[in-house]
């Protein structure tokens, strides 16, 4: 008698418009007190992992030129924008104190010194410049800021990621690479 009630509840369950909006197994988990697992929310600390492992480089390396991307970032959005981004990217505030100094990094001769020249006059050359430094600064080519943007963007090409992915690619739109 157990089993033909069981039956008929799976049944109706397999049935009903609910199950064909949710998935009849995930309705007999949610009957039976059993949460379905949902997919994580986007944060910083696995960002950097994910980075680090795609790109391959160091947790550190990671660390910091992420914190690059979204100083640079930062620094072509609103203040409300960022603010923004900040709430949907749980541990972003912590990630901005990893920018690397570049205060002490002087360029020399060549192509740097005349990009150091030309930054000097104007503002959108400048933050590509200071990217690129901070980047040298960690040890990484500026060639690798396009491989940290992708990754970036590939760990929240998502569905709860998509938000904070248009963000911060509203805020890359003006770097030149």
């Amino acid at each position: 008698m157990k089993i033909s009630y069981l039956l008929i509840v799976v049944s109706a369950l397999a049935f009903s418009p609910q199950s064909h909006a949710e998935g009849w197994l995930d309705s007999i988990k949610s009957m039976l007190g059993m949460e379905s697992e949902s997919a994580s929310m986007p944060n910083v600390a696995d960002m950097i992992s994910s980075v680090s492992e795609s790109v391959g480089i160091d947790e550190s390396q990671a660390e910091g030129s992420l914190a690059s991307i979204f100083n640079y970032a930062k620094d072509n959005i609103s203040s409300e924008q960022f603010s923004s981004l900040s709430e949907s990217l749980p541990g972003l505030d912590s990630l901005m104190d990893a920018v690397p100094n570049i205060s002490e990094v002087t360029s020399e001769g060549g192509l740097n010194g005349l990009m150091d020249k030309a930054a000097s006059y104007n503002d959108s050359l400048k933050a590509m410049n200071e990217l690129k430094k901070q980047f040298e600064a960690l040890g990484l080519s500026p060639e690798m800021i396009t491989q940290v943007i992708a990754s970036a963007k590939a760990y929240l090409d998502t569905d709860e990621g998509k938000k904070i992915k248009d963000q911060l690619m509203q805020g890359l739109s003006k770097l030149a690479i």
